[in-house]
């Protein structure tokens, strides 16, 4: 199978019924239901009520499965909130091409969709878990394929970047866009590389009871630049809750920018049609405006 093909088949509760009974026979009585929003990179299904299993959708996703096996369990006891905690790997079979993970189930409601009864509060809470994973050793992979560069340099997607300012031409204030983006490239990263989520998005932050409660899927997790990880800031907090979750995160005002890059690329390329996601046009042009607006008030500091 070529390295960037996906699954042909479904992915669906019946190819994990019987990958469970194969594998793990033990199991194998427990039901298996499909969690109700799936993320691109994995299909994840609940096994009984204490279990998850979560299958890549393409071989380009597998370097996840052994990742997450391996470093989870040594960034847990440090970190303030639950993540996904693995207890099996499995082999392919049933005519599914890659290995797979039976994880514990967290409970919560993805934060895209629940609702949230202080943002700022929630903003606050994300900051003290990415502000605890960075002070964890930085003895994990450096950032690479596997993470799809998060961590890595914001270069790496300049030519993405430009290419869709250029295609979006007067649908976006391109002059300003562009100013944005030679910003974030042009602020050099001065820490030292700190474990990094590689995909802090309100679909990967469980909520209960209104609140922040656990933090899923770190197949882009690796060591590098913090920067990724703050494009949430833009993309679902507003001005209040971005202060309070900048004021939970001791970086330099050069590491924001590049967030404020990530934030920006993301965004754009949706706009343009270069992404296979294709969330609404009017939530990706109010999230280049407000990117643009936050940068223009950092102009004036």
């Amino acid at each position: 199978m070529p390295p960037e093909t996906s699954f042909a088949g479904e992915i669906d509760a019946a190819l994990v019924s019987r990958l469970i009974a194969s594998q793990f026979p033990h199991w194998a009585d427990l039901p298996v239901t499909p969690v109700p929003s799936q993320g691109w990179d994995n299909r994840t299904f609940r096994l009984g009520e204490t279990m998850s299993v979560r299958l890549p959708s393409a071989r380009r996703y597998v370097a996840s499965v052994e990742k997450e096996q391996r470093w989870l369990p040594r960034l847990a006891p440090h970190l303030p909130l639950p993540i996904p905690a693995p207890l099996a790997v499995g082999a392919p079979g049933e005519d599914y091409p890659f290995p797979w993970s039976v994880g514990g189930w967290l409970e919560g409601e993805a934060a895209l969709t629940a609702p949230i009864a202080d943002k700022g509060r929630f903003a606050a809470d994300l900051a003290d878990f990415l502000a605890a994973l960075h002070r964890i050793d930085p003895d994990g992979p450096a950032t690479g394929a596997h993470s799809f560069w998060r961590g890595g340099p914001l270069s790496t997607y300049d030519g993405e970047t430009r290419r869709a300012i250029a295609v979006l031409g007067g649908q976006i204030d391109a002059a300003s866009t562009t100013k944005v983006w030679d910003a974030a490239l042009a602020a050099a990263l001065q820490g030292q590389p700190v474990w990094v989520h590689g995909d802090i998005a309100p679909s990967n932050l469980l909520a209960r009871d209104g609140r922040l409660s656990a933090v899923i899927d770190f197949g882009q997790t690796c060591v590098g630049d913090p920067a990724c990880d703050l494009a949430i800031a833009w993309t679902f907090f507003n001005a209040e809750a971005r202060a309070a979750f900048r004021a939970g995160l001791p970086l330099d005002a050069g590491t924001w920018a590049r967030g404020r890059g990530w934030a920006l690329w993301k965004a754009l390329i949706i706009l343009a049609g270069l992404s296979s996601n294709q969330a609404g046009v009017h939530l990706q042009q109010g999230i280049v405006g407000e990117i643009i607006a936050d940068y223009r008030d950092s102009q004036r500091l």
